[in-house]
This record gives C-alpha cells, structure tokens and sequence, in this order.
C-alpha cells in the first residue's frame, strides 16, 4: 500500500504503557437511527454490537473459542503470547503508529464523502492504542481480545502486537491485511451511526441463541463488505500495489469461522458460527471492493450469505 508521505488522521489516542485498572462492563442502550435520503443507500438493519458477539461466541464455543480476530476475541494461550517474543523497535513502532494514523485518514476522507451524498454528518470514531490491557466504553479488555470497536464511547482499540501475530500466527502478512483490519472496524463504526447496532442491542432479548449468531453473521460479513468499499476507494486514490487485495483475502480466509474451528479443535460447527466462513468473508470483501458502493452490503437483505 503506497501509504508514506500521506496525512495521517488527528483521531488517535496513544495509551500504550498506560497501567488500565479494571472497571465494571457498560454497555450502549440507545443511539439516534440515522436514515439515508439519497446519495449512496446505507443499508439498515439488526446487528450486534462487538462486546455482545464475544460474550456470545464464548457462550458457545467448543473447547478453544473460534472467534474471529476483528472483533475482540482472540483466547488467551502461549501461542497467542508468541507475538511478543521478538518486541519491535521504537522506529518499527512508530512506523506502523503512523501507517494506522494514515489508514484511518483515508477511511475518514471515504466515509465523509458517503455520508455527505446521503445528507449526513460522519461522526470520525477514536483510534485507542494500547498495550497489554485497556479499560474501554464496554468494559475491561486484554490485548487476547484482538481489536475490536466498542459503540458504547464510538472507539476502535488495537494492541499493535496483534499485527505481528496476524503474520506469524494466522499467515496473513502484509500492510493490506493489516489495513483489513482497521477498515473493517471502522465498518462496525459505520454500523453504530446507520443504527444497525443499536437496532440489535434493543431486540437481542427477544432473539434465541441461533438467531443471535445469524444475525451476528450479518453484521460481520456487512463490515467486511465496507472493508471492500474502502479498498476500492483506495484504488481510486492510487494508493494499491500490487497484491495488495490477495493481502486482504488472505486474512478474510485465515479468520473465517470454519477455519479457525478446524484449526483449534479439528472441526467445524456451523451453527456455531458468528462471523462468517472462510468463503463468504472473502466473498462480501470482494463484492464491497468490485462495487465500490455501500449500497452492495446490504447483508439483511439477502436469503444466500
């Protein structure tokens, strides 16, 4: 990704070595449904906010938890510890606090164009780096959670060691994977603003566990969608290289549901899933990207994910 020299975002909140105590979980009740009027349709509909979907998948999991790596769920284990066996430079560290500053710059400058044609206002969310643990909106997190957005405090939060275990760990290497990442985030971002957080959190106590899961599905494979939005601005902005996209389907792949079960216990049990499968995560990123249009991500919408 050609992303040096560019201008990097103002909406990062630098806690790391900050010492977090521990607070007790809260969680967003309410948020004003924003509706599109014209423009570029931002699909509504019922999702989950990121907290929920862990407790969920944990609820859930058989033996070591399958949860994807966007969205906070990642279970503590010595392999998990491996990422930080080798510490980045400061000059390393600061390289990649800058590549996540320009990354979240260029998801800015997007959504503040979507927005605009639909006669709206894009609230930028916060980039929360941290280290180790972090107290957030939603509660106490460790950096085992992976990154996740929390929509009671309208933040994003990452251990920047998770890239590092993206590579080592789950073979998706690349500074496009771990532009997915962000991008995807700032997906479920974009969901709490169209109201499709909130719209679940209000009927999750109606909802059976399979239906929780469903519609969790939705609301992932929604944000891997705008991912592909975003990449496909970053086209336009002639900001790829090549293999950039590979990049990006590659970590889509590596933290599917299905494939993160058969890794961790040797099967998969799709009822069970809360993310999406390997094949319908790269799917919605690809539509996102070859449509370039939020419009396309309408997951509530179709009977075949």
């Amino acid at each position: 990704m050609k992303w040096r020299g560019r201008k990097g975002s103002s909406n990062i909140e630098d806690r790391r070595g900050q010492r977090s105590s521990s607070g007790r979980n809260r969680y967003s009740r309410s948020s004003r449904n924003i509706r599109s009027r014209g423009g570029l349709r931002l699909p509504r509909g019922k999702g989950s906010l990121a907290i929920f979907a862990i407790i969920v998948v944990v609820s859930l999991a058989l033996g070591v938890n399958p949860i994807s790596l966007l969205d906070g769920s990642i279970p503590n284990s010595p392999t998990n510890n491996s990422a930080r066996e080798q510490p980045q430079s400061n000059a390393e560290q600061d390289e990649l606090v800058q590549f996540v500053s320009v990354v979240i710059k260029e998801t800015e400058d997007l959504w503040d164009k979507i927005f605009a044609g639909s006669n709206m206002g894009y609230q930028k969310p916060k980039v929360v780096l941290f280290s180790n643990s972090v107290r957030s909106g939603c509660g106490q997190a460790s950096s085992s959670m992976g990154p996740f957005y929390c929509p009671a405090d309208q933040k994003i939060y990452i251990d920047l060691s998770f890239y590092d275990q993206l590579r080592r760990q789950f073979g998706a290497p690349g500074d496009f994977a771990q532009a997915y990442v962000l991008a995807h985030e700032v997906g479920h971002h974009v969901q709490q603003l169209t109201g499709v957080l909130p719209e679940f959190n209000k009927a999750r106590p109606r909802l059976s566990k399979a239906e929780n899961n469903e519609w969790s599905v939705r609301v992932e494979l929604q944000a891997d969608c705008y991912a592909g939005v975003w990449a496909a601005y970053a086209g336009q902005e002639n900001l790829l290289e090549r293999g950039d996209i590979d990049e990006a389907l590659t970590a889509a792949n590596s933290i599917g549901d299905d494939t993160m079960q058969k890794k961790s216990q040797g099967f998969a049990v799709p009822k069970t899933f809360t993310h999406g499968t390997s094949e319908q995560r790269k799917r919605w990123f690809n539509n996102g990207f070859s449509k370039g249009n939020p419009a396309a991500c309408d997951t509530f919408k179709v009977s075949r994910l």
